[in-house]
């Protein structure tokens, strides 16, 4: 079909790239985030003319971090953007002057790791993202899966604990308070601040207490081998584990991908998840058992799932 230029916005910066039908990347801009909604929609404009220069584009694909309506045009919501019912696909379109689709974020990142990276092969697959929070897509019998309003997959918010903790979308027990950087910071200070001679180490690389502790610390913390920060991934995975046996009860994947900032530190992470999930499988003694890989894209699997899905008259179901 051509070149399609993906978006995607971030908390700091808007990233535009040309992307082609095998997903290279072939020229990228990017603008600072600006604070106001119609300032979003000029920055968006401003990153896809600078990355579109000298190349013939097709269309434009958007990832959007909230709930993205089934026609892949209007934000119902988004958490850390003010919009609500945002017409984007509307207001971008007539800004680039070219045909736009507006995906979730997430989804897009999904779709970009199943067509282009850890997924290749793969019929069915679960996406989650480890970052601050938890996000995710699915993808069954090659079609990206929204649900019927399109808000389907927002996995950080399934309720693993009823009246468990406050959760920033208003609910309480949600998945992400649990299995996030979030969580991981906090396991480690709750854990420092208990047991400081178990922190030597970790302390050490903060100010010294654990309200100095960050997500950096614990990764250095935890490769040397401190051990209340391998104690707070063991948490951590252990409850992402368990969260991926219970996806795996639904959808049955042939594999799991673990994307988002947490999934780049490796076996780290991976190793006491891929643990955590087969403990926590219903008759996983007896069953086939979904692989949990890591995502292979990085920050890219949002540009790149953005751009492919501009290409498609309609993938999602």
């Amino acid at each position: 079909m051509g070149l399609t230029i993906g978006v995607d916005i971030g908390g700091t910066k808007i990233a535009a790239g040309v992307v082609d039908e095998e997903g290279n990347i072939l020229s990228t801009h990017q603008v600072p985030t600006p604070g106001t909604p119609e300032g979003i929609v000029d920055a968006i404009a401003a990153a896809v003319e600078g990355a579109r220069a000298g190349h013939e584009i097709v269309g434009v694909g958007i990832g959007a971090a909230g709930y993205v309506n089934r026609q892949r045009s209007t934000v119902y919501f988004a958490p850390n953007i003010d919009w609500r019912q945002e017409p984007l696909k509307e207001k971008v379109e007539a800004r680039v002057g070219l045909p736009v689709v507006v995906e979730n974020d997430a989804n897009a990142a999904a779709w970009g790791e199943y067509r282009f990276g850890a997924g290749k092969g793969h019929r069915n697959v679960i996406c989650i993202t480890l970052g601050t929070g938890l996000g995710g897509g699915i993808i069954i019998g090659n079609k990206l899966r929204r649900g019927h309003f399109g808000v389907a997959a927002e996995f950080g918010h399934i309720r693993m604990v009823p009246d468990g903790l406050l959760c920033g979308c208003g609910s309480q027990g949600c998945w992400e308070q649990y299995a996030s950087g979030r969580a991981l910071v906090r396991y480690a200070k709750q854990r420092a601040n208990a047991t400081p001679e178990n922190a030597e180490l970790l302390l050490s690389l903060g100010d010294g207490t654990p309200d100095g502790i960050e997500g950096k610390h614990i990764s250095m913390a935890a490769r040397q081998g401190d051990p209340v920060a391998v104690d707070s991934y063991r948490e951590l995975a252990r409850w992402a584990g368990a969260g991926l046996a219970d996806l795996a009860s639904l959808f049955d994947p042939s594999a799991f991908i673990v994307g988002g900032g947490l999934s780049d530190e490796g076996e780290l992470v991976l190793d006491p998840i891929r643990k955590s999930y087969k403990r926590w499988l219903v008759g996983g003694n007896w069953r086939p058992v979904a692989d949990v890989i890591a995502a292979q894209l990085g920050n890219k699997a949002g540009l790149v799932g953005a751009a492919d899905l501009a290409r498609e008259p309609d993938p999602i179901m």
